[in-house]
């Protein structure tokens, strides 16, 4: 919120003249996005066409299925012959040419009701925001120059004829830099609205907000992005576009002192923020609170995890110490059993080994033997 509890009134030439005014009231309210957010978003909506498309587009067509028995899908077909045509499925929605599936309807929800109360906070929260400089430079409108925000001219403003008077107003207080800003941002829109009446975007300049219409609405509405709103019918349309919060505002005196009459007593409420602190871990943690408060009670016991025996020696140990005095014998023995390992197979691997060495020398020796001949051949007479 802006700090100034008054606020310069500047003449038409930019010079500061010697009146001020009170902050309004409103601009003082609290700051809600969130809901500006959706009475944005549900507002938007009320300035919608209503749209369909014909209730006979892809329903003009003779076509019958051909039913079942001749391998081809039950889709209704074209009839006739000669042309290409013919034959081709329609009315689905998966047919070139067919319907859509579930046809727009004219009779569709377009509008939304807002409650009204949101609205008035919706504005409410928009007014206050465009008194930050902060949010106005976040949003991206060229304040640099801007003598001072909220920017409030004299009433003389709304007696404004010529568009030239009012771009040298402008341009006296530093606000014609987003006007510029505006202009140089015009391109071509992306899509289909370039045919549809709406070839060109811009961006948004400043907000005029004036009390009496005494000609201020010719002279400044051809500059580029530049919009006037009367004080008594004020739009979160234009006060928050896109839903976003920080439009540049400039005010006329008297639509500024009319704030105080449209909202306050006798007017609109002005919404209050539910907490005038809203650092809860200062509050809480301040000495006030916490010389109260409880201490702090202790959180429930973790309960250790049901270990399963099977798998466990220190669950086993709790059911039976022999059981788990065996099986740590067990794992002993056979981690000494992998240590020794390699000295076990050495040992079998040279027994292996002598083992082949006799079966060669038993080869050799029968070798030796069968080269003698058979020693019977000649029967049992010996050989002289």
């Amino acid at each position: 919120m802006t700090t100034r509890p008054l606020l310069s009134v500047y003449s038409l030439s930019g010079t500061k003249t010697s009146t001020e005014t009170p902050l309004p009231a409103v601009m003082t309210s609290p700051l809600r996005p969130d809901i500006v957010h959706f009475v944005h978003l549900n507002m938007s909506k009320n300035n919608r066409q209503a749209y369909a498309v014909s209730i006979h587009a892809g329903k003009q067509v003779s076509a019958a299925s051909w039913g079942t028995g001749r391998a081809v899908a039950r889709i209704p077909r074209v009839g006739g012959g000669g042309t290409s045509r013919s034959g081709q499925g329609a009315f689905g929605n998966m047919c070139r040419g067919g319907r859509m599936f579930a046809p727009t309807k004219t009779w569709r929800k377009w509008t939304r009701k807002i409650n009204l109360t949101q609205k008035r906070y919706a504005v409410a929260s928009a007014l206050a925001a465009s008194a930050i400089p902060s949010l106005v430079m976040a949003r991206g409108h060229k304040i640099e120059n801007v003598v001072e925000i909220p920017l409030v001219m004299e009433n003389a403003m709304e007696s404004t004829k010529k568009t030239s008077q009012a771009k040298e107003i402008l341009a006296s207080v530093g606000a014609f830099d987003d006007v510029e800003k505006a202009a140089a941002s015009k391109k071509i829109r992306a899509g289909k609205g370039k045919a549809r009446n709406r070839r060109y975007v811009m961006r948004r300049g400043p907000l005029i907000i004036y009390s009496e219409n005494d000609g201020i609405e010719r002279a400044f509405r051809n500059l580029p992005g530049v919009e006037l709103c009367c004080v008594s019918r004020l739009n979160l349309l234009q006060l928050a576009p896109g839903g976003h919060l920080g439009r540049f505002c400039i005010w006329s005196q008297k639509s500024l002192e009319e704030l105080d009459t449209i909202y306050g007593e006798g007017g609109k409420s002005i919404p209050t923020a539910s907490m005038v602190n809203a650092d809860l871990e200062r509050i809480i943690n301040s000495d006030e609170i916490q010389s109260v408060v409880n201490p702090a009670k202790r959180g429930p016991l973790k309960r250790l995890r049901k270990k399963n025996p099977l798998k466990s020696i220190k669950a086993l140990e709790k059911l039976d110490l022999y059981a788990a005095a065996a099986r740590k014998a067990e794992t002993r023995a056979q981690i000494e059993r992998s240590k020794n390992k390699e000295m076990v197979l050495k040992a079998r691997r040279e027994k292996r080994a002598s083992k082949k060495q006799f079966k060669e020398q038993k080869k050799a020796f029968y070798n030796e033997a069968v080269k003698q001949g058979d020693v019977c051949a000649n029967g049992f007479a010996l050989d002289e």
